[in-house]
């Protein structure tokens, strides 16, 4: 029979906490989940907990959020039932009771990401359909042709009909209303960025979807104005006010997006989030959540994407992992925190798996004179029999390591350790043979992986003379 638990949570985490606790099945069926009446779990004091859980407690153990700082020995004694402090966040719960648990569906969502190419005029028709395989398999869906000012665009009809035979959504984006009625008339589905003056080059009922744009910049009367109008033919449109940079309108215009769907309940909107990633001197991943997790907020659906600057190459990857962050946790009603790590690529949330005494102690019991390497807060740790030492940088260690004489050995260690650094530096998770994680900000190539793995195995078992002289100096 399993223990009687009762887990206590506030408001923010009820629903993905009773969800979990549904997905252990039969073996929860004696576990209860009270939501104390706070926000947040560290908001739940001592005081809170014992006016409003109700006495007597049919339970064998009492589970408390992280956060909270209750002392448990006074509540324990109080309501008769062992009170613990469990993980601080939901997501480790079946880690810390001991159960195992399916990962987190992050398969769903509900945003299209339509990836420009913003040069596509200067490309021949191989090199867009090629551009344009590689953006769909980062997770595009639509494949925006960008046309520049004053530079013809002869082989658009052409660059169309190669996409479409390769199954790709397409959609253009001119200032050039001849280049739109073009893109029209050769298939696209999408037109950016018609306005009320000329949405008139679609005919009525045209399966062509156009993207509508106020006229002039952030004037939301006329952006509605030309929802009504396609409405009237017979259009489907999706509508934009337009996502402005930082210190040239943001503000404005995110609060233009928050009026716009107040004003139109059931209008298709889109973001373009380029004005962001690339005119802000910032990593994207962080840029990216934040601004799709607005879009999440207003039923935003249609994301405009840009990936031109170098520092913004991984853009379509971030959006993709957002989109389904902000999918799950919407749909638990909870904060997108838990779910992956796609997006966390410089500073992990747990970096450090072990402690400088835990090492200490590991050490003292080593029977061989391999080298072992791992990260705490205090440092880069390599040590063997006899011999343990702590630094905050690779450089100082190679000194003491007597293996100068030993090319593919120090060249081993010598990789490990600068790994380690960095690791150390920026607070990531280290692992000896195993490739830093960074989310989505770089590939996993399990192959390269894999061969890591062989040649640290193999390179820890040999120079053990030399690595026996260091130990025992």
């Amino acid at each position: 029979m399993s223990d009687r638990i009762i887990f206590l949570t506030g408001h923010l985490a009820l629903p993905r906490l009773e969800k979990l606790i549904v997905g252990f099945g039969d073996e929860a069926r004696e576990w209860r989940v009270i939501n104390i009446g706070v926000k947040v779990a560290a908001l739940m004091t001592q005081e809170i907990i014992q006016r409003r859980l109700n006495r007597p407690l049919e339970a064998d153990r009492v589970i408390v959020p992280g956060r909270c700082r209750a002392d448990l020995e006074v509540l324990t004694k109080d309501f008769g039932v062992q009170f613990e402090r469990g993980p601080e966040e939901v997501a480790d719960l079946a880690e810390y009771l001991g159960r195992s648990h399916s990962p987190q569906d992050l398969s769903k969502y509900d945003m299209r990401i339509f990836a420009e190419i913003v040069d596509a005029t200067k490309m021949s028709v191989s090199e867009i359909t090629e551009k344009a395989k590689t953006l769909h398999g980062s997770g595009a869906d639509v494949i925006d042709l960008g046309c520049l000012p004053d530079t013809p665009f002869h082989h658009l009809e052409e660059a169309i009909s190669s996409l479409k035979k390769e199954g790709l959504k397409v959609s253009v984006d001119s200032a050039n209303i001849d280049e739109l009625a073009r893109a029209a008339r050769a298939g696209a589905d999408h037109l950016l960025s018609l306005d009320e003056t000329t949405l008139s080059i679609l005919p009525d009922r045209s399966p062509v979807i156009p993207v509508l744009v106020p006229r002039p910049h952030g004037d939301l009367a006329s952006l509605r104005r030309a929802a009504r109008l396609a409405e009237q033919r017979g259009i489907s449109a999706i509508l934009d006010p337009i996502l402005d940079p930082i210190h040239f309108g943001f503000a404005n215009s995110i609060a233009r997006y928050v009026e716009l769907r107040s004003n139109e309940p059931d209008a298709e909107i889109m973001m373009g989030t380029g004005n962001l990633t690339e005119l802000t001197d910032s990593d994207s991943a962080g840029i990216t959540a934040a601004m799709l997790g607005i879009c999440s907020e207003l039923n935003i659906r249609h994301l405009l994407t840009v990936q031109v600057s170098p520092h913004t190459k991984r853009t379509i990857q971030e959006h993709d992992a957002a989109r389904r962050l902000m999918y799950a946790s919407r749909s638990d009603r909870a904060l997108p925190k838990g779910y992956s790590d796609a997006l966390i690529q410089l500073h992990d949330r747990r970096p450090y798996a072990t402690t400088s005494d835990e090492i200490s102690d590991l050490a003292k019991e080593l029977r061989d004179k391999n080298f072992r390497i791992e990260v705490t807060q205090q440092g880069i740790h390599i040590f063997a029999k006899n011999f343990h030492e702590v630094s905050h940088d690779a450089m100082s260690l190679f000194s003491k390591l007597n293996v100068e004489n030993d090319g593919a050995h120090a060249f081993y260690l010598g990789a490990e350790l600068m790994k380690a650094e960095l690791a150390y530096k920026l607070g990531k998770r280290y692992q000896q043979d195993e490739p830093l994680e960074f989310g989505v900000a770089s590939d996993r190539n399990e192959e390269d992986t894999t061969r890591v793995k062989k040649i640290g195995h193999t390179m820890r078992n040999i120079g053990e003379s030399k690595i026996d002289d260091a130990a025992n100096s």
